[in-house]
């Protein structure tokens, strides 16, 4: 058995620095003050920045420290909760909507990555759910073909494979997840965030809050806001009233989790994001780095504070990984703490009046980190969020079955935001037939395709030139129709009636 003690410092930590700033040394005024500087702080405090509102981030210890620092930093909408239970809890359009706003976080990640030109090992993968490599483990029992043909019919890229890479055994192959490096993309962001005239305190707890008139003081100063965002893992009481907050936190279980990483070498482990069906699950991924791939694997959840002998956590991990991969050599262990809720499914967006929260991200911290960012920054615009009821602490209107998804967000912004994320029908030219037209994914760019009653095949972009949204195959007509504004081009993508004006670019087709 594996005795070796090691450090239990992050790799991430261990690995990238990020900026340090001032303690709040003064009253002021901002915008929005915003609680927490790990994802969701610093994603709102860009976004918000970004759209001309005065920020004033305070932060307890050091940005991107705590849970944020001791994560894994798996992107996927795939969450802990399995596709088809979400389905048998809240309905097929809601489950959908749950992995589309999985798909928009990560895609709002990529999009700042490539905005800020951030080096922060982004990369897009795919994601493996599977069974237990050890079949003692306890284990959820999913039929993975199901699986794979629910998320398929909902719109995800999604393949059954009977040959899991590396683990072995049958599972569901997800496109379109991804990875990247924690701490210097919010590194990054920080830096983007305070050169976009946001102010970032440090050692800044804040103690207080008030809502005549709404402030909040740390450090003995106080910072008059319209608005807040309590973006700490485990949300504080803020401007709820101690009685409500407590309520609330009888909604949240909070559990650790362990990893260990080590270095192997290149080609060994497949760029890929792992998941296991065990309880609790396994998961696995890589960073490349120069000279070798370091791989980053975690499991033996508990709930905080109920095992006592945490060391074997690690050793049972380190026999694991060592199993699938002997020649590895172990060079970090870590905890991390996740929190879940009882269906599944994060809390996200005003908790109180003109006061947001973020919390109960489960194995999705990343993702549903950004995405209460995003729903609360959304929030303080004044835009239209299509997952603010989804996620609300109430969820009043999803257990009461009056919201729908599809219906209530028929308009522009839905379309939008579905059609950028929404999984393709291929991703080869052989999979359209004569006469037919078909959404594919081509080398990453998601194009309109037809193929004429001689073979030949028409590719064009699948972006309408009125205002961007993504056009679908009319299959009585044979025209490509936009479900924005109503635009409508030929086959082979002229404008056949607008508002659109310009014909469906041009793109290359595949050899």
């Amino acid at each position: 058995m594996p005795t070796t003690t090691l450090d239990t410092t992050p790799y991430w930590i261990d690995s990238a620095p990020t900026p340090r700033f001032k303690k709040l040394s003064h009253d002021e005024r901002a915008d929005v003050v915003i609680v927490g500087g790990g994802i969701t702080g610093l994603t709102a405090a860009y976004l918000l920045t970004a759209a001309g509102k005065s920020v004033a981030l305070l932060e307890r210890a050091r940005c991107a420290m705590v849970d944020t620092g001791h994560t894994t930093a798996h992107l996927t909408m795939v969450t802990d909760t399995p596709l088809s239970e979400l389905v048998r809890t809240f309905g097929r359009e809601h489950a959908q909507a749950a992995w589309d706003a999985g798909l928009a976080a990560i895609a709002q990640i990529d999009e700042i990555v490539r905005r800020e030109s951030i080096a922060c090992q982004f990369e897009w993968v795919p994601g493996y759910l599977h069974a237990p490599r050890d079949p003692s483990r306890q284990s959820r029992q999913l039929d993975f073909q199901e699986e794979a043909k629910l998320a398929f019919d909902l719109g995800f890229d999604a393949t059954f494979v009977r040959d899991v890479p590396l683990m072995g055994g049958a599972g569901v192959r997800f496109d379109d997840q991804a990875r990247f490096h924690p701490r210097m993309y919010l590194a990054a962001l920080a830096r983007a965030v305070e050169a976009g005239g946001g102010r970032i305190y440090e050692h800044s707890e804040a103690c207080e809050f008030h809502d005549d008139p709404l402030s909040v003081k740390a450090n003995d100063f106080t910072i008059m806001c319209e608005d807040v965002i309590v973006a700490t893992h485990n949300p504080l009481v803020g401007l709820n009233n101690v009685v409500s907050a407590t309520l609330f936190q009888t909604k949240l279980a909070l559990y650790s989790s362990y990893v260990i990483a080590g270095r192997v070498a290149h080609g060994v482990v497949p760029d890929a994001l792992f998941s296991d069906t065990g309880d609790p699950y396994d998961y696995l991924r890589l960073t490349p780095q120069r000279d070798h791939d370091l791989v980053i694997f975690g499991g033996e959840d508990h709930k905080t504070g109920q095992v006592d002998d945490t060391k074997a956590c690690y050793e049972a991990l380190e026999r694991r990984l060592t199993s699938l991969l002997p020649d590895i050599e172990v060079t970090h262990r870590w905890s991390g703490q996740v929190i879940e809720t009882p269906d599944g499914l994060p809390y996200l967006g005003p908790g109180a009046d003109h006061q947001y929260v973020a919390t109960g991200f489960a194995g999705n911290g990343m993702t549903f980190g950004t995405l209460g960012a995003m729903i609360a920054v959304d929030g303080i615009l004044g835009r239209t969020n299509p997952w603010v009821d989804l996620f609300h602490i109430d969820r009043k209107k999803i257990r009461g079955g009056l919201w729908d998804y599809v219906t209530e967000n028929k308009d522009y912004p839905y379309y939008l935001i579905r059609d950028r994320f929404a999984g393709a029908e291929g991703r080869s030219l052989r999979g359209v037939q004569r006469g037919q037209g078909k959404i594919l994914d081509l080398a990453g760019k998601r194009v309109a395709v037809y193929r004429d009653e001689n073979g030949t095949a028409t590719v064009r972009s699948a972006v309408c030139t009125h205002l961007g949204c993504e056009v679908g195959w009319n299959t009585a007509e044979r025209t490509w129709d936009c479900p924005c504004h109503g635009s409508r081009f030929t086959p082979t993508g002229d404008v056949l009636a607008g508002p659109a004006e310009s014909p469906l670019s041009e793109i290359p087709k595949e050899k």
